[in-house]
């Protein structure tokens, strides 16, 4: 396979300024809606980009629970790779890809913990693997094998029974908006793409070269 003869025309749709409108978030909920209609695998995935305290950039995909106008919120555990980051460095970028509507949104921002009782709120609303994966999981840490994650579900399974509650080191993250860039893919290469950009508490609309 030759990486350089693969290439794709974009001619799906458009986005100009007037139809990305003044909201931010009220675009990127018709979008998101749009890739959830279209039947998109996993619309709500998107990749979350944060930079440790050597100055190394890092990406994982994970699943976006809420958005609203305090910001877009994550679940994960606060000890792994991503939380340890942020931590040290409370930004983070976020991309969306839905590859079928040729689109991409990506959202920069500041990055804080969302409260305990969110974090509950959420985590009882998960099915129970999930819970007990919560507890099961040294995530980002090496392990000697999958025999050890199978051992600590067991462990907490017979603990906890049917309802183990959240772990302290497991629970949400809220990005703060403070950019927004949709990009819908066009034909020769001259895509649209439209920021949102905040300024003084206000949002400034602006296109971009592609």
């Amino acid at each position: 396979m030759n990486l350089s003869d693969l290439r794709k025309s974009y001619e799906r749709g458009s986005l100009d300024e007037a139809d990305a409108g003044g909201v931010p978030l009220a675009l990127f909920h018709r979008w998101l809606a749009d890739a959830a209609a279209a039947k998109v695998p996993e619309p709500n995935a998107m990749t979350v980009a944060t930079v440790g305290a050597d100055g190394r950039p890092s990406t994982r995909i994970v699943l976006i629970k809420y958005a609203d106008e305090r910001g877009l919120v994550f679940f994960t555990n606060y000890e792994s790779r991503k939380g340890q980051e942020l931590a040290v460095h409370p930004q983070a970028a976020l991309q969306f890809h839905w590859v079928e509507l040729e689109r991409v949104v990506r959202v920069e921002g500041r990055v804080e913990k969302t409260s305990a009782e969110e974090s509950d709120a959420y985590f009882v609303t998960r099915p129970l693997d999930s819970r007990i994966g919560a507890w099961a999981s040294p995530q980002s840490q090496v392990i000697s094998s999958r025999a050890v994650l199978l051992a600590n579900a067991a462990k907490t399974s017979a603990k906890f029974g049917l309802n183990p509650p959240r772990p302290d080191h497991w629970g949400g993250y809220r990005l703060e908006p403070e950019a927004w860039e949709f990009w819908q893919g066009r034909k020769s290469r001259l895509h649209d793409r439209v920021r949102f950009r905040l300024d003084a508490g206000t949002w400034v609309k602006e296109r971009l070269a592609p």
